[in-house]
C-alpha cells in the first residue's frame, strides 16, 4: 500500500502540534482517524515517526527525515494547484511580515526578492523583531504573517503556523579538535568542553532546552547574540558549540575552517515556520506568501 496525501497532512499536523489531539482540533477530525493514518503511514514505511508517552509524541530520527519530505510533497501539490487558479503578477494591496533576526539576513532577502518579481503590485512592509512582540503584532492584526522559529510559540490557541524546516543541533568544532576524531561524540564528552553560547531572541528557550539536556553544568565559556562571534571563537579555539544546523557555515569571517559532528543524546529539535492569526480570513496577498514560502524552504536546510 501507497502513502496518501490525506496521511502526510495528518502526519505533518501531528509533529507541529506534538500530540494527536492537538493534530485532531486543527483538522477538525477525530482522534482516531489521525491515530489510524499515522499507524498505516508508518506500517507503509516500515519506520518508527514517533515516539509515544504519556504527555504526548515525540518525533524520531526518522521522522524527522521524512517530515521534510512530507512538508516538500504537500508544498509541491499546493503550488501545482495554485498555477493554474490565477495568471501571475494579478494580485494587488498590502503584506505586512514580520521576521525574527536569525531569518531577516539570509531567508527573508531572497523570500522577498521572489515573491516581488511574482507579485509586483504588492506593497511589501517587512519588521525584524523578537519573537514574542511578533506574536504581540500578529494577534493585534498588525502583522499578517512572520516566519521566525516556530518551536516557542507562545500562544498556539491564537496563532496558525505551519513548518518550513526542521533542524537538528550539532556540534561545532574547530579543525582538529580532538572529537572531530571520534566516531561517537556524547553530551557528556561536550560537558567537559568549554562552550559557546548563542543566546538571541528565538535561540534563547533553545538554549535553555539544551542545558537542561546535559546530566551536569556545561562549561560556558562565552554568551554572545552574534552568530559570526560563534564562528570566529569556535574557528579559533576558544570552545564548542551546539547550534542548529540552520545556522552552520563550514567557514568564520576570517576564513578559519568548521568541523560539525552529530551528537547522541535528547537534544532539543528546532522547527522554522511560517505564522498567522488563527481565524483571520488571509487575502490572495498573504497566501501568496505562505505558498511561495512553503516551496521556497520545505525539504532543504537553511544556511546563515
Amino acid at each position: 500500500m501507497s502513502f496518501t496525501l490525506k496521511q502526510l497532512r495528518y502526519f505533518v499536523a501531528v509533529a507541529e502540534k506534538g500530540s494527536v489531539i492537538g493534530a485532531a482540533q486543527t483538522l477538525s477530525i477525530s482522534q482516531s482517524a489521525v491515530t489510524e493514518a499515522l499507524k498505516n503511514l508508518e506500517a507503509d514505511l516500515g519506520v518508527t515517526l514517533f515516539e509515544r508517552h504519556a504527555r504526548g509524541l515525540n518525533i524520531t530520527h526518522s521522522g524527522h527525515q521524512f517530515l521534510r519530505h512530507a512538508t516538500k510533497i504537500l508544498s509541491d501539490v499546493s503550488g501545482a494547484r495554485r498555477a493554474f487558479k490565477k495568471p501571475p503578477g494579478k494580485t494587488s494591496g498590502r503584506l505586512n511580515i514580520g521576521v525574527t533576526s536569525l531569518m531577516a539576513g539570509y531567508v527573508m532577502s531572497d523570500l522577498l526578492s521572489r515573491y516581488r518579481r511574482m507579485n509586483p503590485s504588492v506593497t511589501v512592509s517587512a519588521l525584524e523583531d523578537s519573537g514574542e512582540y511578533l506574536e504581540h503584532l500578529l494577534i493585534g492584526g498588525e502583522l499578517d504573517v512572520a516566519v521566525m522559529v516556530i518551536s516557542n510559540l507562545r500562544d498556539r490557541m491564537a496563532l496558525q503556523s505551519e513548518i518550513l524546516d526542521v533542524s537538528a543541533f550539532r556540534l561545532w568544532l574547530p579543525l582538529e579538535h580532538k572529537l572531530a576524531r571520534r566516531e561517537s561524540i556524547g553530551l557528556d564528552d561536550v560537558a567537559r568542553e568549554p562552550l559557546i553560547m548563542l543566546n538571541v531572541d528565538e535561540m534563547e528557550e533553545e538554549a535553555v532546552k539544551l542545558l537542561s539536556a546535559f546530566g551536569q553544568k556545561p562549561q560556558i565559556a562565552f554568551r554572545t547574540r552574534s552568530v559570526e562571534a560563534v564562528r570566529s571563537l569556535v574557528a579559533t579555539g576558544a570552545g564548542v558549540a551546539l547550534l542548529p544546523d540552520l545556522v552552520y557555515r563550514p567557514w568564520s569571517l576570517d576564513g578559519d575552517r568548521i568541523e560539525s559532528r552529530d551528537v547522541s543524546g535528547a537534544l532539543p529539535i528546532v522547527q522554522v515556520g511560517v505564522v498567522w492569526r488563527r481565524g483571520l480570513p488571509l487575502s490572495t496577498a498573504v497566501r501568496d506568501f505562505i505558498s511561495l514560502a512553503r516551496m521556497g524552504q520545505a525539504g532543504k536546510h537553511l544556511r546563515l
